[in-house]
């Protein structure tokens, strides 16, 4: 077990024994922004040398190295009257005018809290929190490692599970999306960040001076709504080298569907928007009437038709419902593959977004600027020996290698079937069309099972009769 390991498994330890923090999804945020401060406070030894005249944005007395790093340093009713009254009042109300990085800070404490109650307990997470060094390379890849496990965490922290999306799965949709350098890459929807890292690190290797890291960090941005999550992917990026992370508190909903002009267009587009939720009261209006729903999936998904540049690219992750709904879902999927080829949809076997929702999901890849001509279909099959996914047991990346094979050399095959547009129109924009290849039940003839229902009935009756004539025995 490395020191790391060591370190983040101490760290819960003592926040457990704190009544203030209850529950995994407060422990998690507690953890993330004071290991924020960390990781900023290394960045910062950084930029003094990187950035001509830099000027930290914090206050000298609330730097993580004047209250923080001196282990024998505030502790007890004092240090929690300094976090409560100095050094979250002033994060909170930062001028954002100061810099960039100041805009990222007040970004991240606007809503967050503190949870700690014991300033003694308090004191031992900051000294293990300041054991690691974010600027050691080797200590940072380990903790890189380390915080995909504590996202992992969030899947039991009930309803925050909606802000991880399996790493196989944001991998597998990277990849076949295949970014490059330059191109403007967005999850309007992006929870902790899983599409954003992956993206990184599969540009990273283009990536060849200072100027193209500079281009690379410009062209990905995420959008997220609810502050953990805000808080998780800002730290996220942070952590895969990213100074400024773009990732921008906000609702992409709550914009007039009209105001999206040309220079708001992207080039790729990953996103696995909330399915099942529902918007406030109002959002949909921001809509054309044909597309007005409190859906947020169905919601996200016209506005990424509408914000995709022509020829940019999306992989989406959708739940059946939106394959196979009508009504306004129908006119959606009408918009979809009129404006946009809508080659692939990989369907998944149930179990993938387990604990959080046994809801069958659907991966849709889909290019702007051409009509749909036909769909291709491929069937994602379980690991051997396997009936579903689990906690311990999640889908694996190396399970998609047969998806990967099978990409640029399409044919039809046990798992994978083209429909064609004019079948999908005739089928009215239903998109949910099961694998032909697969045998159908059989079932054994009427006559058969009209027996076999007449001598279920009868042993019923039979029992029936016997429980009758017990009762009336004890009765007597």
């Amino acid at each position: 077990m490395s020191n790391i390991t060591t370190n983040i498994k101490s760290i819960r330890d003592i926040m457990r024994k704190d009544t203030g923090v209850d529950g995994d999804a407060q422990r998690i945020s507690q953890m993330v922004w004071m290991l924020f401060m960390k990781i900023f406070a290394d960045k910062e030894e950084e930029w003094e040398i990187t950035i001509d005249d830099y000027e930290s944005p914090i206050p000298e007395h609330l730097k993580w190295q004047n209250w923080a790093a001196d282990d024998e340093g505030l502790t007890g009713d004092a240090l929690m009257e300094f976090i409560e009254n100095e050094l979250f009042p002033a994060l909170k109300e930062l001028d954002i005018t100061l810099s960039p990085q100041a805009k990222i800070i007040r970004s991240v404490f606007d809503d967050t809290y503190n949870f700690m109650k014991n300033g003694t307990l308090f004191r031992q997470v900051i000294n293990v929190i300041d054991q690691i060094d974010f600027n050691d390379s080797k200590e940072s890849h380990v903790f890189n490692d380390i915080y995909e496990t504590i996202l992992k965490d969030l899947q039991s922290a009930g309803s925050s599970g909606e802000y991880y999306t399996p790493r196989a799965v944001t991998q597998f949709m990277v990849d076949m999306i295949n970014p490059q350098l330059g191109e403007s890459v967005l999850d309007p929807a992006c929870g902790t960040g899983g599409f954003l890292t992956c993206t990184i690190e599969s540009v990273r290797g283009q990536v060849k001076d200072s100027k193209d890291r500079d281009v690379l960090q410009k062209s990905i941005q995420g959008i997220e709504k609810k502050p953990l999550p805000h808080l998780l992917c800002t730290t996220n990026l942070m952590l895969h080298g990213f100074d400024l992370p773009a990732v921008r508190r906000d609702n992409l909903l709550s914009k007039p569907y009209a105001d999206w002009g040309a220079k708001d267009k992207l080039d790729i587009i990953l996103s696995n928007p909330p399915f099942g939720g529902v918007e406030e009261d109002g959002t949909e209006t921001n809509f054309p009437k044909k597309f007005r729903t409190k859906e947020t999936a169905d919601l996200f998904l016209a506005l990424i038709i509408k914000l995709l540049k022509n020829n940019g690219r999306c992989a989406i992750v959708l739940p059946d419902g939106t394959l196979f709904g009508e009504g306004m879902k129908t006119r959606l999927k009408e918009e979809l593959l009129d404006k946009c080829n809508l080659h692939t949809i990989v369907r998944l076997p149930n179990g993938v977004f387990n604990p959080y929702t046994s809801i069958k999901t659907n991966l849709l890849f889909f290019e702007k600027g051409t009509p749909t001509k036909y769909v291709w279909y491929y069937e994602h099959q379980y690991p051997k020996g396997a009936k579903s996914y689990n906690k311990t047991k999640p889908i694996n990346i190396k399970e998609f290698d047969v998806e990967k094979k099978w990409w640029n050399n399409r044919v039809e095959n046990e798992y994978a079937w083209k429909v064609s547009i004019e079948e999908i129109k005739k089928r009215n924009y239903n998109l949910d069309i099961k694998n032909p290849h697969q045998e159908v039940d059989t079932l054994e003839s009427p006559e058969v099972i009209l027996e076999k229902y007449r001598t279920t009935e009868q042993k019923i009756s039979s029992i029936q009769d016997e429980i009758i004539n017990v009762l009336t025995e004890a009765l007597k």
